[in-house]
């Protein structure tokens, strides 16, 4: 009786054991759910909006240029960020705010990206910190699972091989003309 007791507890925590570890495999190589704070990527993803972050396009160090990541933030390590790559290494990109009058260039140096929030006036990002390591990135957003704004449901993202693709195009338009002042 005392054998079947044991016999079947450690059945369990092995069973634990390798689901844990699938588990862990699963949401560090191939991605997961992650819930986004901030006002930084609006009007693309709103405050509490919950989308999926996939990994192995960072692994296999395939960022584009218009790619929606999340990354570990340089000024603060225990916190990520959600940001869009503007430009990748050897880019020239435009250091400056939107509101700046003159306006400064730099190049982003081997192994880092320059990554911006949509919401340019309130978006702490590469302006700031400048450029990010590429090491810090830790997936590529794939689409939205749900957004907490009913306002969003015109703005539909789903699964595409580049960046994300929008069935809104007063967004891309007015993206394009805030960053185009460069």
């Amino acid at each position: 009786m005392l054998r079947d007791v044991f016999g079947k507890t450690f059945r369990l925590i092995g069973y634990t054991v390798q689901y844990g570890c699938i588990a862990h495999c699963a949401f560090e190589y191939l991605g997961g759910i992650v819930v986004c704070s901030g006002q930084s990527m609006e009007p693309t993803i709103q405050h509490s909006d919950i989308v999926f972050s996939e990994n192995l396009t960072c692994h296999f160090y395939n960022i584009q240029k218009g790619d929606i990541v999340i990354a570990k933030n340089p000024t603060d390590p225990k916190s990520n960020i959600c940001k869009r790559v503007i430009g990748l290494e050897g880019d020239k990109v435009c250091t400056s705010s939107p509101s700046d009058f003159l306006k400064t260039h730099s190049y982003v140096p081997k192994g880092h990206v320059w990554l911006e929030g949509d919401n340019l006036r309130n978006s702490t990002d590469s302006r700031c910190y400048g450029p990010v390591p590429y090491g810090l990135i830790k997936g590529r957003i794939c689409f939205k699972v749900y957004s907490c704004n009913l306002k969003c449901a015109n703005l539909t993202v789903f699964i595409s091989l580049g960046a994300l693709k929008y069935h809104n195009e007063t967004f891309s338009l007015s993206s394009e003309a805030e960053r185009s002042g460069c």
